[in-house]
C-alpha cells in the first residue's frame, strides 16, 4: 500500500546571489510546508534543479531538510537518470536511512523502447528496498512510459508503489487508474490537471505551485477526494491562471519569482536556466496582487 497520497511538494532549491544554496530561504520554504498541510516533501527533483547540484550539495541540502523537517513529513528524494548502472550505483551509495521513498524519472535523451524502460525500472527496483515513485514526464525525457508499461512495473515490482504521471494525457492517466493493482497510487505531475485526475480516481499531486500555496492545494485535494467537487473547483480556479504563467518561461523560474514576491527566497536559478522575463514577472505579480493570495 502506497503511503504517497495527497499533496507532495517538489521543493525548489533556493540560491543566493553568489550561486550557493540559500539555507535560510530553504528553511523558510520547509516551514511554509510544515504549516501549510503538505503531506510529503519531494527533494532534488526537476523543480529543485537537481541536475545542477553537486553530490556534496545534494548530501548537505538533504541533511538540512531532514534536520528542519525533524521527521514531521515523509521525505522523497529524486534519484534517476539515463544510465541505469549509474542510477543503481547512486542508490546503493546514498544514505537513505531517513528517506521514505525514491522519485525516479524515466530515462531521458536515449529514448529507450518500452521493453528498455521496463528493464531499467526492474534494475532500479532491485537496487533498493525503498518505495519508488515512477516518474513519467515525456516533455522532458523525449519518450513516454505507456500505461501498459507503468501497470506492468506496478504489478511485477513490489516496491514501485506509485507513479507521478506528467504526460498531460488524461486518457493515459485514466488507463493506469483503471488497470493498476490495489494499493498503487496515481499522482498527477501537472498542477493544472490535478483536479480531473483525482476526480477520475487518482490519489494526489506532486506539485510545483504547492511551494507557495500548499494550503490551497491540500484543501482542493481533500475536497476532490471526498467528492466535494464544488469546493475543489473553488480552490482549483483560485490559482488556475497563476499556474499558466508559472511555466511561461520555464520551471522553476516562475515559482521562484512567486517565492521572491512572498519573501521566502530569492529568484536565482543556475545556468542554463535564467530568471523569468519582465513581462512574465509583471503578470505573476499582477495576478498575485489581484487574488490577494499572499495576504490570505
Amino acid at each position: 500500500m502506497s503511503k504517497f497520497k495527497g499533496l507532495g511538494v517538489a521543493l525548489v532549491t533556493p540560491f543566493s546571489e553568489n550561486g550557493n544554496i540559500d539555507y535560510a530561504g530553504l528553511q523558510r520554504l520547509i516551514e511554509l510546508q510544515l504549516n501549510g498541510g503538505t503531506d510529503y516533501l519531494v527533494v532534488h527533483g526537476t523543480t529543485g534543479e537537481s541536475v545542477t547540484l553537486s553530490s556534496d550539495e545534494k548530501k548537505a541540502s538533504l541533511e538540512f531538510i531532514q534536520e528542519i523537517n525533524n521527521g514531521k513529513l515523509p521525505v522523497v528524494i529524486g534519484i534517476g537518470g539515463n544510465n541505469t548502472h549509474e542510477v543503481c550505483a547512486q542508490l546503493e551509495a546514498t544514505n537513505l536511512s531517513n528517506v521514505d521513498g525514491i522519485l525516479s524519472v524515466s530515462p531521458a535523451y536515449n529514448k529507450p523502447t518500452q521493453k528498455g524502460i521496463y528493464a531499467h525500472f526492474h534494475a532500479v527496483a532491485n537496487a533498493t528496498d525503498k518505495d519508488i515513485i515512477l516518474y513519467n514526464v515525456p516533455g522532458r525525457t523525449g519518450s513516454n512510459v505507456t500505461a501498459e508499461t507503468t501497470v506492468r512495473c506496478a504489478e511485477d515490482l513490489s516496491n514501485i508503489v506509485a507513479v507521478k504521471e506528467a504526460s498531460g494525457n488524461l486518457e493515459q492517466t485514466m488507463q493506469i487508474i483503471k488497470n493498476r493493482p490495489e494499493g498503487f497510487s496515481v499522482l498527477s505531475g501537472d498542477d493544472a490537471l490535478a483536479l480531473p485526475v483525482i476526480a477520475s480516481g487518482g490519489d494526489g499531486l506532486i506539485s510545483v505551485i504547492g511551494n507557495a500555496f500548499p494550503r490551497i492545494y491540500t484543501e482542493m485535494i481533500q475536497a476532490a477526494t471526498a467528492g466535494r467537487l464544488a469546493d475543489a473547483r473553488t480552490s482549483h480556479y483560485q490559482v488556475f491562471d497563476l499556474i499558466h504563467w508559472l511555466f511561461a518561461d520555464g520551471n522553476p523560474g516562475g515559482i521562484k519569482e512567486v517565492l521572491k514576491y512572498m519573501n521566502v527566497c530569492h529568484n536565482h536559478v543556475r545556468l542554463p536556466l535564467v530568471p523569468v522575463g519582465k513581462s512574465v514577472s509583471d503578470k505573476l505579480y499582477a495576478l498575485l496582487a489581484e487574488s490577494e493570495l499572499v495576504m490570505s
